[in-house]
């Protein structure tokens, strides 16, 4: 299982509900790795996009605790323990978690890779995503050449699980 997330030098990923930047090459990056597969979400992210809705090629599946909640064009299950028996039917290369903060840090112990796009600024955060940095199960193993948009400058960064 993947998860893919834009993150700044403090691992900061949002600040009310919405990104800390939104970087076209990121957005690019995001479409082309998560296209036709299966990506998973909580309800505030689904809320985050525009009008609400699903993300479109994909498979959605959102977590919520809320019972009664419904999302046209995605599945709502209410439980990590469901959210993984309904990935049982996908291969696990095709599922990537995108968020939020809560579900990042819920699926983490389940993810072989994750993608970070590394934003070389420090935003104002209320969400974040953990500091795999610090974690030795996880090893830095791809990194891109530093690039640009405007004055601000990322790497696409990919991480993986050290072997036990």
């Amino acid at each position: 299982m993947n998860m893919i997330v834009a993150a700044d030098k403090n691992w900061g990923i949002g600040h009310q509900n919405r990104l800390l930047v939104s970087i076209p090459e990121d957005m690019k990056f995001f479409r082309s790795e998560t296209g036709g597969k299966v990506v998973v979400m909580g309800r505030k992210t689904l809320e985050s996009f525009p009008g609400g809705m699903p993300l479109k090629n994909r498979t959605n599946i959102v977590l919520t605790r809320n019972p009664g909640y419904e999302a046209k064009g995605a599945r709502v299950l209410h439980s990590v323990e469901e959210v993984l028996e309904e990935l049982k039917a996908y291969p696990t290369e095709d599922v990537y978690i995108i968020g939020g903060d809560s579900i990042y840090e819920q699926f983490l112990p389940w993810c072989d890779v994750i993608h970070v796009t590394k934003i070389d600024h420090a935003y104002e955060a209320d969400a974040y995503f953990p500091d795999i940095d610090r974690m030795p199960e996880w090893v830095l193993t791809g990194e891109s050449e530093e690039k640009t948009y405007f004055d601000l400058e990322f790497r696409f960064c990919r991480y993986e699980r050290r072997e036990a």
